[in-house]
């Protein structure tokens, strides 16, 4: 039988609804002691019914948690009171700061926009470029060597199938050669078949 959709609104019934609090709450609490278990989270979860009554849950110390929880509301307040936070209007001008800087940056990676900079910071890009350069012939001298494995692997393949098809092939011929004699008794040929004289 399928399960109805309930309309979510609140229950008009009040035995209905202390029922429905009573079984989604401790499905709630369930979820929460699930995903603290499974995540490592640290969750704090506190509930009010609608009659005052309190119910809650913490993987740790409530009293920590909450604690917590009000030093990170501090810290983000302190952070939208500064200038240079990036909000509201002020954002597209922040990144497209950001980017351009990047853009300079990677131009300058390239090889390019090089006229403006002084001495340290050209030592520190060519550190840069060279730590770079090292990183991709580490990575490309790794592919080198997977794929001369891999290559090493399949010519032994091919030799011992080419081994096994020369041992076959000399099976095959040794079992079909028969000598035959001359007329007059000497085998100086041989030929494959069955043994046939032509003599009298």
């Amino acid at each position: 039988m399928v399960r109805q959709k309930i309309e979510i609104k609140k229950i008009d019934n009040l035995t209905a609804r202390q029922v429905t609090f009573s079984k989604r709450r401790k499905g709630l609490f369930k979820k929460a002691r699930e995903l603290s278990t499974l995540c490592d989270a640290e969750i704090a979860l506190i509930v009010f019914s609608a009659s005052g009554k309190l119910f809650d849950y913490s993987s740790s110390s409530m009293r920590q948690l909450i604690q917590r929880h009000d030093h990170q509301t501090e810290k983000c307040k302190l952070l939208r009171q500064q200038p240079l936070c990036i909000q509201g209007s002020d954002s597209h001008g922040v990144l497209s700061k950001k980017l351009m800087e990047l853009s300079i940056e990677l131009k300058q990676l390239e090889g390019e926009n090089l006229q403006g900079l002084g001495l340290p910071s050209l030592m520190k890009l060519e550190k840069l470029v060279e730590g770079g350069i090292s990183r991709i012939r580490k990575t490309k001298n790794e592919r080198l060597d997977h794929e001369i494995k891999k290559l090493r692997t399949r010519e032994l393949e091919l030799m011992e199938e080419l081994k096994k098809q020369k041992s076959s092939t000399r099976n095959a011929f040794d079992q079909g050669i028969t000598p035959i004699a001359n007329c007059n008794g000497s085998d100086t040929f041989l030929k494959l078949g069955l043994p046939y004289s032509n003599c009298n």
